[in-house]
């Protein structure tokens, strides 16, 4: 039997990071994952180039049933001690918009540095290993496809069920089931939306367009980008809002961020009225979308026909279009997984379980979810050098 200070269940950002702050104490770490490479959310993320964390990390930018609890870890291991790590790793980095970090190079440099950190921090990884069970004895004896594990205290760092094509699996909600953790239900997040028939159909003529605009639910609202596809609406203020809504909600759509869509309509009416207001609208917003919109607003006339109630709908249209939508694509194009481990259950400061010593449960598996744009591997790096800490 293999006897270790610390094993850690999840070779992903979070896991990785515990074993590395666990092993430079000089804890004996073995970080196990049933996947044959490490670190593969790192590897995709970004377009291959990943968004490693945010210039603007604050605890309002994380989604939990207590949006507090991710303060101490995000403080005591923040974007800065990050980076400040990146940059003695010597991975060169660049700021794109909104306080979102990349790398220069492929993401498999910073997956490469976490294992090589491992490694020289006295860490062992196990690829290709399933855990086929856990059991509280004499610590935690872990039950794997190399033989039986003894370890002193056990690091849950599984992810949740987003992107299942990748081996991403409920096993760590089993495991807080298991001990007596309570879960906030997961649901898929930051991930496209989806509409009706009759709606799909029309946005799915729209297919590959773009545009800026505010997307808001409730008192949440995004000024990102705006993609129609043959399903619904993706793009980043779709994949933000998503994490906001819920079933039966409306979205609503702002497509002319910059300007009062009644005024353009008026100064437009002055200057093109004999057009037709589909046509006449490629003015104000790509032409593909003008000609929906006037579709959506049922205003298929003249600009100069048009009555005022008509107007008023157009222009609610374009600075206001909203919109309930049926659904998501669910766990297959989810980036992230919404609820968790019930952060009530764990320790703020060293993630573990108030019920059960040596048990810590970090990164997507917990009810700590962030924005779109580097927050998510934020919380990784934040809550898996917590739990390295006390492990």
């Amino acid at each position: 039997m293999e006897h270790v200070d610390v094993a850690v269940l999840g070779a992903g950002a979070a896991g990785l990071y515990a074993g590395i702050e666990a092993a430079r104490r000089g804890r004996s770490v073995l970080v196990i994952d049933h996947a044959a490479r490490p670190g593969e959310k790192i590897r995709i993320s970004g377009g291959g180039r990943c968004n490693f964390t945010n210039t603007g990390i604050a605890p309002e930018r994380f989604l939990s049933e207590n949006p507090r609890f991710a303060l101490s870890a995000l403080r005591r291991h923040s974007q800065h001690d990050f980076i400040a790590r990146m940059n003695r790793w010597g991975i060169a980095w660049h700021e794109k918009t909104l306080g979102q970090l990349f790398c220069d190079g492929p993401a498999t440099q910073v997956v490469d540095a976490l294992c090589r950190d491992l490694v020289q921090a006295g860490g062992r990884l196990w690829l290709g290993c399933a855990v086929s069970g856990v059991a509280r004895e004499g610590g935690f004896r872990l039950q794997t496809a190399r033989g039986p594990v003894q370890a002193a205290a056990l690091i849950v760092a599984t992810g949740g069920k987003s992107i299942p094509k990748m081996g991403a699996t409920g096993f760590g909600y089993d495991l807080a089931r298991q001990f007596g953790l309570r879960l906030v239900e997961p649901r898929p997040g930051l991930v496209p939306l989806t509409f009706s028939d009759a709606l799909r159909d029309s946005m799915a003529a729209l297919a590959g367009l773009s545009a800026e605009a505010v997307v808001s639910c409730g008192k949440a609202a995004f000024r990102e980008g705006l993609l129609f596809t043959h399903r619904g609406l993706s793009g980043p203020s779709i994949l933000q809002i998503s994490s906001y809504w819920r079933e039966g909600r409306p979205v609503r759509v702002n497509l002319m961020p910059e300007r009062d869509a009644a005024a353009a309509l008026a100064d437009l009416r002055r200057r093109a009225g004999a057009q037709i207001a589909g046509n006449a609208l490629a003015a104000l917003v790509p032409e593909r979308l003008a000609r929906a919109v006037a579709d959506w607003a049922g205003t298929p006339g003249r600009l100069a026909d048009l009555r005022a109630p008509e107007l008023q709908r157009l222009a609610g249209v374009l600075n206001g279009w909203e919109i309930t939508p049926m659904g998501t694509e669910g766990w297959r194009t989810a980036e992230v997984t919404l609820g968790g481990v019930d952060t009530r259950d764990l320790e703020a400061r060293t993630m573990q379980a108030r019920a059960v010593p040596g048990l810590y449960f970090i990164g997507e598996v917990v009810d700590v979810t962030g924005w779109l744009g580097g927050y998510n591997f934020q919380w990784a790096w934040s809550s898996g050098w917590a739990a390295g800490q006390a492990a």
